[in-house]
């Protein structure tokens, strides 16, 4: 199965999100993306993630336009529509998902109150793909 992830910024949902797939289902091919590159991942991502036993430091936001010219089963994308526009994958894609969290990167307050909102993020993203993994099949 090949998976696309897209957010705005490809800097914190996307990103933790295809590191859960490719954990999750080491025999998928799991890209992640954005509509609005950041210049590299958000530090509390990074943090937040090796709490978790996941390293992503070594990880580069990149453009979705990247991804259009290859065919996907699954384009899931993470951005919380409430709170701001999800981007359009206009590729070739099987399936399109819609799974939205809050941006964790847009959390105020002291750094304590980033990292326990970057902390529910990463959770609520932890849940939906093992939810998402099983329900398609993942041999991992």
């Amino acid at each position: 199965m090949k998976v696309l992830i897209i957010c705005t910024g490809n800097s914190c949902r996307s990103q933790m999100a295809a590191a859960y797939l490719e954990r999750l289902c080491p025999e998928w091919t799991v890209r992640s993306a954005g509509t609005v590159p950041a210049p590299e991942v958000n530090p509390l991502a990074v943090r937040v993630m090796a709490e978790d036993g996941i390293d992503i430091s070594r990880r580069i936001p990149c453009s979705v336009s990247r991804n259009i010219p290859e065919p996907w089963d699954t384009v899931i994308i993470v951005c919380d529509g409430a709170r701001e526009t999800c981007p359009v994958f206009t590729g070739s894609v099987r399936r399109r998902l819609h799974i939205g969290f809050d941006d964790p990167a847009a959390a105020g307050g002291s750094e304590d109150e980033r990292l326990r909102a970057f902390r529910r993020v990463r959770d609520g993203i932890r849940r939906a793909m093992v939810r998402f993994a099983e329900e398609n099949g993942s041999e991992g």
